[in-house]
């Protein structure tokens, strides 16, 4: 069954500086992780114009629970984790587990 890490950024102080080490960065390090299935990104956007409560959500699809520890566990995963403090002061949220369809 397919594993999922979903990562969901707080709001950072300067948008700007985040969305540009996020996009030329952080994302190139973690596309890199083996194993990686499937990778996106939202910026989310509120009704009403309201804030949303996160600034970014990112989805991370793996085979499965043993290919995402690898992944974490290698050079690629510590050196994405290691650069959470580069541009995410702010803070984060992590969610993993198995992953499913419904339609």
């Amino acid at each position: 069954m397919a594993y999922q890490l979903i990562v969901l950024y707080h709001h950072p102080e300067s948008t700007e500086a985040f969305d540009k080490h996020y996009d030329e960065t952080h994302a190139p390090l973690a596309a890199r992780l083996p194993g990686l299935r499937a990778y996106s990104v939202m910026r989310p956007v509120a009704p009403r114009g309201d804030r949303p409560a996160y600034h970014l959500a990112a989805v991370l699809t793996f085979d499965d629970e043993n290919a995402f520890n690898a992944a974490m566990a290698g050079e690629e995963g510590r050196a994405a984790v290691a650069d959470l403090a580069n541009f995410a002061g702010a803070g984060t949220t992590m969610l993993t587990g198995p992953a499913g369809l419904i339609v």
